[in-house]
């Protein structure tokens, strides 16, 4: 009976390894909350660990939400709106927010990064880009002082219209009017060793020149693509010569060890009239073309061997977000755990009375037992 039972312990190991690979995502998900009818962060939790998603990036520092995530395996990116960005210059307001929102849940819940602002300077606030970079380094600091800099870093996600340059993607540079602010942060990343974060809506290119810009090439389908004349680099889809042309942007001020992330991309479903392309077909074809692209580990042409690291936006569609329909049409799912399209997605969003969950547990449960006791009685023979 013991020659049996190992190749049946080797089978049901392999099997659960495969379930779980073939459930990941291999990348990151915005979790949005603009909206009055979302499920619970309980509920989400659920959902995502159903889906084996192992990063979440948040707007804020949503204690219900680190709590539901509590001893997961999901890493979280948390954030500080724009409206903190003049008190974290201060080192004692900064480590106490630490102290108030990220050591109470970081034993249990495991924070990787703090985003400082989002998009600042982009915007027309002057103040508030002046605050950004003392706010950053008032956060790193008290990070030191609390002994969790090598586990936490900070970044601030930026615009990609910071970029006065993309195309040809080795041609990259930065508007000349925000050198002086892209300097600092370039040193601050490059003295943190953290990442250079950046949202990239290939959706917004194709929106607003829809006759110029070719809809596979953004999509991710197969085309003709481009070349760079002076890398002699040949692209096939927007997203990659974007994050190329930040790349390049960094290297023409001067570094070259700075790894950059896409905070956001994404595609939405649905939009006003004139925001051509928004619709359920067009977003499914972005976000699944590129969840296969990640799960390749693919890297840009000009880094090949660097894999991609992307946070699509959203996971939820949002329906309290201002501005054109599009920005409430992100997400993945609606509300009710629906999802809004079909890319082979097949999470799980349990009841609000969790019948559902606790009937799986019990389930789970019956058949852990009734595995050791087979276990039990065949070690006896």
């Amino acid at each position: 009976m013991a020659i049996f039972f190992k190749p049946l312990l080797l089978l049901l190991l392999s099997l659960a390894d495969l379930f779980a690979s073939t459930l990941s995502l291999g990348i990151g998900i915005n979790y949005g909350q603009i909206a009055n009818n979302l499920p619970t962060p309980s509920r989400v939790s659920y959902l995502l660990r159903s889906l084996n998603v192992t990063r979440v990036k948040l707007y804020d520092a949503d204690p219900n939400v680190l709590s539901a995530f509590a001893n997961t395996d999901v890493e979280f990116v948390i954030g500080l709106g724009n409206e903190y960005l003049q008190r974290m210059s201060d080192p004692q307001q900064a480590q106490a927010w630490i102290e108030q929102h990220v050591q109470p849940y970081h034993t249990r819940t495991k924070i990787t990064c703090i985003t400082v602002g989002n998009e600042v300077l982009t915007g027309t606030d002057m103040q508030l880009k002046s605050y950004l970079l003392p706010a950053m380094q008032g956060v790193y600091r008290a990070l030191v002082n609390l002994g969790l800099d090598k586990e936490i870093f900070v970044a601030h996600p930026h615009s990609a219209g910071i970029l006065g340059s993309s195309f040809p993607p080795s041609s990259g540079s930065f508007r000349q009017d925000l050198s002086e602010y892209i300097h600092g942060h370039l040193n601050f990343h490059a003295q943190t060793k953290s990442p250079f974060l950046i949202n990239v809506y290939p959706f917004f290119a194709y929106k607003d020149s829809p006759n110029d810009v070719p809809l596979d090439y953004v999509l991710f389908r197969p085309n003709q693509g481009t070349l760079d004349p002076a890398t002699n680099l040949k692209y096939d889809n927007m997203l990659y010569a974007q994050i190329d042309a930040v790349h390049a942007a960094i290297k023409a001020m001067g570094h070259t060890d700075i790894p950059v992330k896409v905070s956001e991309t994404g595609w939405p479903s649905k939009g006003d009239p004139n925001e051509f392309g928004a619709t359920p077909e067009n977003a499914a074809l972005y976000n699944g073309n590129l969840f296969q692209r990640i799960q390749q580990n693919q890297g840009t042409p000009a880094k090949p061997s660097e894999p991609v690291d992307v946070y699509v936006f959203a996971l939820f569609n949002e329906n309290l977000k201002p501005g054109p329909a599009s920005e409430r049409n992100y997400g993945l799912y609606y509300p009710d755990g629906t999802p809004v399209y079909n890319i082979g997605l097949q999470g799980f969003i349990p009841r609000m009375d969790y019948s559902a969950a606790k009937t799986n547990a019990l389930s789970i449960s019956a058949f852990l037992l009734l595995f050791l006791i087979f276990l039990i009685h065949f070690r006896t023979l």
